[in-house]
């Protein structure tokens, strides 16, 4: 039984667990939009604008496994290529889809709309292919073959992909069976990788573990705590894998932050004489500035579907394998260590003026079980480094790409990948105004997360890396920003805090009368108010730049 190109590809990333679609409408991708519209497991979600679009896409990806965007040709596509860059340097797996021009007007390289004035009909999938993990331009003819192609990439690699769909091709019909991908190491790279790594590890002191966001993006929650249960090694996590362990996990250290603070991380790692990477990223911010004494590769790294170890890769080895074995046989350490305490404490409110580290360590209270909390780039991601989190709270972030107001349109992918959950977004101001439309899509599809806006006077991470604090360029309009929820709608609670003793009352509201609502908190702080270790730590990379 035959089914059409647009609706196989739609029910192909159904049945990943895509079940809302974000973009906006074009002439190009209508056909891909009634797909989306008559698939009864599927629902289309007009955002306001494509790059906002994205951004929800890859919020979404991250809490449900995988995403997907629509956007029509050249004009739209290319609005969005900024978020899709942010998937491919986060290892978010979002499938770009754009509906273009029909076979014939390619063929005959017409000049028709959202073109450029010389016709280039591969422009745009050229300037994709170099964003994404695999770019596919789909004909009559391999329309199935590059559908299963991309997916699999998809699956396998944790990667955005790119597809281009013409109008006419959406309606040629093609054979709807397809097989799982299905994904395994090679046993010989896998069982050299495990021996190499054991002789490491038992002839070892003092082994020690390192782990980040890759385990999150490769399924391999379960077999790390294996792991960690079965040798009862030291453990902390870097910025990105903030949420991985809670501060009740055994042998915890904390947020590894450099040597800004939490020295039990930095000397449980930096002095370890065999140290354990498991998913790491390696940048700048999420290191704190590099501040590791050694590369990685020089011990063992294990990351999503391959191992390093002193410097010689095995290949083809997924995360889940390799820490399963090690977890039969790596040696075990008796003793627990102990605890060292860097987390948030209570401060005493203010009446007079509201205090970032008041509102973190309330946080640390305000954020319940299950909530998934979306916090935008810059000062934020330092401060939360010494949130103590309770269990099963997923923290989500964009520390490497960093593009400023991908929160506000994450947010809103992740309140839709999980109904079931609370969505806790904390932004700057001057971030939320780059998406702050997408708090009325929103409000439109009836979501209730909890918004606190950081008003601090304009971009704070940009005056204190610049020479001049106060240069002009990092001046921002002065919006009411309690009043800017109801433009979108009404059933909406909005309130500005001002003091340590107001935000007590909001987040009291918050908890009862209001819960049923979306929350809208304008935090208003002194301009230079933050945490010490997002000064020290910018103050780093400023000297680094």
């Amino acid at each position: 039984m035959g089914i059409s190109v647009s609706d196989y590809l739609i029910s192909r990333l159904q049945k990943l667990g895509v079940s809302e679609f974000f973009g906006l409408p074009g002439d190009y991708n209508f056909n891909i939009l009634k797909s989306v519209e008559n698939n009864p497991e599927t629902n289309w979600i007009g955002c306001t604008n494509e790059l906002n679009a994205g951004y929800a896409a890859d919020g979404y990806a991250r809490i449900k496994g995988y995403g997907a965007l629509i956007t029509t040709y050249g004009v739209g596509e290319l609005s969005a290529i900024n978020a899709i860059a942010g998937s491919m340097s986060e290892f978010v797996p979002v499938m770009k889809i754009t509906g273009i021009p029909a076979t014939k007007n390619i063929e005959e390289n017409r000049l028709i709309h959202h073109n450029l004035n010389t016709p280039d009909y591969h422009a745009f999938i050229k300037a994709y292919s170099n964003v994404v993990e695999a770019a596919a331009f789909l004909t009559k003819y391999n329309a199935k073959e590059e559908i299963d192609r991309l997916i699999n990439v998809m699956v396998k690699e944790k990667k955005p992909v790119y597809l281009a769909l013409p109008v006419d091709v959406c309606n040629e019909i093609i054979e709807e069976d397809y097989r799982d991908t299905v994904i395994e190491s090679n046993k010989d790279s896998l069982n050299q990788a495990v021996l190499r790594a054991l002789e490491i590890i038992n002839t070892a002191q003092n082994p020690s573990v390192l782990a980040d966001v890759m385990i999150k993006r490769f399924n391999a929650k379960e077999e790390f705590y294996k792991f960690l249960e079965n040798t009862n090694y030291p453990v902390s996590t870097l910025l990105m894998g903030k949420d991985l362990l809670n501060f009740e996990t055994p042998n915890y250290s904390g947020t590894y932050v450099g040597a800004f603070d939490n020295p039990m991380a930095y000397k449980s790692i930096n002095n370890s004489d065999c140290p354990i990477f498991i998913g790491t990223v390696i940048s700048d911010i999420n290191t704190q500035g590099f501040s590791l004494k050694f590369n990685p590769d020089d011990y063992i790294n294990i990351q999503g579907n391959y191992t390093v170890i002193k410097n010689t890769l095995y290949k083809d080895v997924l995360m889940k394998d390799m820490l399963n074995e090690l977890s039969k046989s790596a040696k075990k350490l008796d003793e627990n260590c102990v605890k060292y305490d860097y987390y948030y404490h209570d401060i005493i409110p203010d009446d007079k003026k509201l205090r970032c580290d008041y509102f973190y360590q309330k946080m640390q209270d305000f954020l319940r079980e299950g909530d998934n909390l979306i916090c935008e780039t810059g000062l934020i991601n330092l401060a939360l480094a010494k949130l103590k989190l309770k269990k099963n709270i997923s923290v989500n972030n964009q520390i490497l790409w960093g593009s400023i107001g991908w929160a506000t349109g994450a947010a809103l992918g992740s309140a839709l990948a999980d109904k079931n959950a609370r969505t806790v977004l904390i932004t700057g101001e001057g971030s939320h105004q780059l998406s702050a439309q997408e708090v009325s899509t929103m409000m439109r599809n009836n979501l209730k997360p909890v918004i606190f806006v950081i008003n601090n006077d304009g971009y704070t991470i940009e005056r204190i890396l610049s020479d001049n604090p106060m240069d002009e360029f990092n001046n921002i309009a002065k919006w009411n920003y309690t009043k800017l929820p109801y433009v979108f709608g009404s059933n909406v609670y909005s309130a500005s805090v001002k003091s340590d003793i107001e935000l007590d009352k909001v987040l009291d509201k918050i908890n009862t009368e209001q819960k049923d609502k979306l929350c809208y908190i304008e935090l208003c702080t002194d301009m230079f108010d933050m945490p010490e270790l997002a000064k020290k730590a910018s103050e780093k990379l400023k000297l680094k730049n």
